[in-house]
């Protein structure tokens, strides 16, 4: 495989991670003072790389606001949401669930909002992949007895949050340079979710080792590797295409779990896990 096919599948792989990282560092951290020092510190190093390579600045205005837009969409507005619904009492499966639904917003917009006609077979893959991710999500489905409809409507904000990032992305960052793009989108996320944190929290950040490691990952794996590559997936792909491989993201975060903390790994799961995995590959294929 070449390097630029091994690029979705690596993605995939330390996306599904920061469920891990949500889970690890909950009980240390608040979730919006945790992702305001995530943001600030990637942010710095993503500063730090770009003044290295001697890499370009946006140069207007007009760059700027383009790239602060998409960091509040990506970042703060999808992590927040996410990590405030689930803090707040919304089961993980269902919040899977609902930020599950990206590729399928992420298709019926892109024609309206890009111009991008999304074919049958994509259409039938998004479909498909969807259903494979529902039966990996099924356990947790079932186990879920009330959903709160607060929370699930912040799941659902931060879902609609990542799909027009990502769609704002495709059309505003074409000729940005990514890392001090990502710079810049990552001061954007810090003030969605730094005043948050102040008006809203009591800034809890532990310092057990939980709390470091946590931190430490997502900024070095999450935003530096991840962020990366879906950028460059962004820039190179359809938005329809590149939103189904976020189907992957929960089989791989079962296996995961499976192998780390022991959690149960069924049949359904698995046979879901083969259903995801055929659904994408139809969605992104060229």
């Amino acid at each position: 495989m070449t390097p630029a096919s091994l690029m979705p599948l690596t993605f995939v792989g330390i996306w599904a991670t920061g469920f891990l990282v949500a889970r690890l560092v909950a009980p240390h951290a608040d979730p919006f003072t945790f992702l305001s020092m995530r943001f600030v510190l990637s942010a710095a190093a993503f500063a730090g790389i770009a003044a290295v390579a001697g890499a370009p600045w946006p140069r207007s205005a007009r760059a700027w606001r383009d790239a602060l837009v998409a960091g509040v969409l990506m970042q703060g507005v999808y992590l927040g949401g996410v990590f405030w619904s689930v803090r707040h009492g919304l089961p993980a499966g269902i919040s899977a669930l609902v930020t599950g639904l990206q590729p399928l917003l992420t298709a019926v917009l892109a024609f309206p909002l890009l111009g991008e006609r999304v074919a049958p077979r994509r259409w039938a893959g998004i479909g498909v992949g969807f259903a494979g991710a529902l039966l990996v999500l099924s356990p947790g489905l079932r186990a879920a007895e009330g959903v709160l409809v607060v929370p699930l409507l912040a799941s659902g904000l931060g879902m609609a949050g990542m799909t027009l990032g990502t769609i704002w992305q495709k059309r505003t960052g074409a000729a940005a340079d990514l890392r001090t793009g990502a710079a810049v989108q990552f001061i954007g996320a810090a003030v969605v979710t730094a005043p948050l944190a102040w008006l809203t929290e009591a800034g809890r950040f532990d310092g057990a080792w939980q709390a470091w490691a946590g931190l430490g990952w997502a900024v070095c794996g999450l935003s530096l590797g991840a962020i990366s590559l879906l950028l460059l997936l962004i820039r190179r792909g359809a938005v329809a295409g590149v939103a189904s491989l976020f189907y992957l993201v929960p089989p791989v975060v079962a296996v995961l779990a499976f192998l780390l903390f022991g959690e149960a790994l069924t049949a359904v799961q698995v046979a879901g896990m083969a259903v995801a995995a055929v659904g994408v590959a139809v969605a992104s294929r060229g």
